[in-house]
């Protein structure tokens, strides 16, 4: 297309050129036309061919601008393309201060001097902010970036040191200490779309071509403006992208975190699934092994993954505090084991109130002669009592959920639950329905309705990002959030989806999650693991297909989960383990 554009303007050119010469030779009579007439019209040819170079430059630099995404690197090519524009020997970049009071040295180019500070290329820049108002609040006029900033005026000078009103003090110390000399200048805002001034751009010792230093020209300071134009845009553009990323991480972690603080057992779980996924998709980019060579994460996709990573969990925002935070298996708001134990004493009172009217009963009939009668109600009432307090210690220990719940002991549960109490002229059962129920778990604390809610945050998670309106470049934010306990053999959840359908940062996502669950000391539902047992278990589940086997041997014998255990494992959970033959040292 700009081919084609550049053509065209060419030929509508010559065809304006050809008519001009026509003229010239009918005003000369037909004639050939003089010396003095070809010269002028191979001047205008070289001056008109100049000036559709430039034009033609320039919206090719505008182009190359609003393409570029890395901030440092735009800003390096708005110096460098003003400089190679007017043949300047020299460039400075500042740009505003969010507070609006100094011009900060974002670059500064300088071919004679070989200087290169700031950008991507360039070392750090030594000099201080310039500032635009002095101490007592007045504009800082004297200093021509500065000035140029406050007004909006381009400035053109042929000579600095012959110029009055500017302090150019600091430019002569410098030309000195480095024996340059500084001539021509040309300052111009950076104005953008809503003539905010967000910039400016200096330009020192324009060239002629022959190695002499010339006045920046009428044409030049037209083109340099315009150019300070389409820069000012597309360094807006970069700098709203950049601030819409930024307030998008920093919306996601806010989430996060809130998410996390809904527990006091969960928090940090996002961040460190986050971080550990990160690792581990950052090392196998790097990676030079052959099955990971295909695996690259571009900046877009490496924000959509980490965006991922953060919001795994969002949909445990539906999910209620006591089901996450299931400690025991009777534990709703409360622990209603004491409401058990009140029971139980209940029925040890009544008893005891049995027993005692029995006795003086027996006591009122036999007298002394019953004493064979009392001392097998004495024995038969211990019995009891002791019963009720060895049921009160058993049900105590099943709560606890840390154990397999056996036949046996689903057993004795029923058989407690056949105990009744009487309140207030009610009978009542000592164990209701629902605790049996949460009793007779067999393994952990969770029934299947509170296992499905808790499953249920994958679903939520999937259909609370998926009404989200993504970009295009993170539109698998959703998917990887939402595939996080799906496994290889298609037994995961929410939707079984198969190995053949689980992207390597949906399994990478999935392990981290596993790893940080196992290695966390905090969780309510079962003792701490030390590092060893956590291995064990990964190495168990990546033989069942339920992990990614190849991804745990990358996590591992990268130092990866080492590094992570370090980092986030609590001291005494840290220990040395042997996979796969080898041993790996840990503390």
């Amino acid at each position: 297309m700009m081919e084609y554009s550049k053509a065209t303007e060419f030929e509508d050119f010559n065809i304006i050129l050809s008519g001009i010469i026509n003229r010239l030779k009918q005003l000369s009579g037909g004639e050939a036309l003089d010396d003095g007439h070809e010269a002028l019209i191979s001047e205008l040819v070289d001056y008109v061919d100049l000036q559709a170079r430039l034009k033609s430059k320039l919206l090719q630099i505008g182009i190359a601008l609003s393409a570029e995404k890395d901030i440092d690197t735009l800003l390096e090519m708005i110096v460098s393309n003003g400089m190679n524009f007017t043949n300047a020997d020299g460039g400075t970049l500042y740009i505003m201060s969010p507070d609006e009071k100094y011009l900060l040295f974002k670059i500064i180019r300088n071919n004679s001097l070989k200087v290169r500070k700031g950008g991507t290329h360039g070392g750090p820049i030594p000099f201080p902010p310039v500032p635009l108002f002095r101490a007592d609040g007045t504009r800082n006029n004297q200093n021509v970036s500065a000035y140029v900033a406050l007004t909006g005026e381009t400035i053109n000078f042929p000579d600095v040191y012959e110029i009055e009103g500017f302090d150019f003090k600091g430019t002569k110390e410098y030309d000195k200490k480095n024996n340059y000399r500084s001539r021509s200048m040309l300052v111009t805002p950076l104005r953008n779309h809503e003539g905010e001034i967000i910039g400016v751009l200096q330009l020192i010792n324009a060239g002629d071509g022959y190695g002499n230093v010339i006045q920046f020209s009428s044409d030049y300071q037209f083109l340099i403006e315009s150019l300070a134009s389409q820069a000012a845009m597309a360094v807006t553009n970069t700098t709203l992208i950049s601030e819409l990323q930024e307030l998008l991480n920093s919306f996601v972690k806010v989430i996060a975190t809130a998410i996390d603080e809904k527990s006091p057992y969960t928090g940090g779980h996002m961040r460190r699934v986050a971080e550990l996924t990160l690792d581990i998709a950052g090392e196998l980019c790097n990676s030079e092994d052959e099955k990971w060579k295909n695996f690259k994460l571009e900046p877009d996709w490496y924000e959509e993954l980490k965006t991922a990573a953060w919001m795994h969990d969002i949909g445990k925002i539906t999910t209620p505090e006591h089901v996450v935070d299931k400690s025991t298996k009777l534990e709703t708001i409360y622990d209603r084991i004491n409401l058990i134990n009140s029971r139980l004493e209940i029925l040890k009172r009544d008893v005891e109130i049995k027993y005692l009217k029995r006795k003086a009963e027996l006591e009122a009939t036999h007298g002394g002669d019953g004493h064979i009668a009392l001392q097998k109600l004495d024995e038969e009432f211990a019995e009891r009592i002791q019963g009720l307090e060895d049921d009160m210690e058993f049900l105590k220990k099943v709560n606890m959920g840390d154990e397999f719940t056996s036949d046996d002991k689903v057993e004795r549960v029923n058989k407690i639950a056949s105990y009744n109490i009487i309140i207030a002229d009610k009978t009542e059962p000592v164990l209701s329905g629902e605790e049996v129920e949460n009793l007779c778990i067999r393994r952990g604390t969770l029934t299947e309705g509170e296992r499905k809610i808790i499953m249920n945050h994958a679903v939520m998670t999937y259909k609370m990002l998926s009404q989200l309106p993504w970009p295009k470049k993170m539109k698998n934010v959703p998917i990887y959030a939402g595939e996080h306990h799906e496994k290889l053999d298609g037994t995961g959840y929410p939707n079984g989806v198969p190995e053949e359908k689980l992207s390597t940062q949906s399994r990478i996502m999935a392990i981290a999650d596993i790893f940080e669950a196992l290695s966390a000391a905090d969780r309510p539902y079962r003792p701490f693991k030390k590092l060893s047992e956590c291995v064990k278990i990964l190495g168990f589940m990546a033989k069942d297909r339920h992990i990614d086997k190849e991804l745990l041997d990358f996590l591992i014998t990268s130092g990866i989960l080492v590094r992570y255990a370090q980092k986030e494992m609590k001291e005494y959970q840290l220990d040395n383990f042997i996979y796969n033959g080898k041993e790996y040292t840990v503390v």
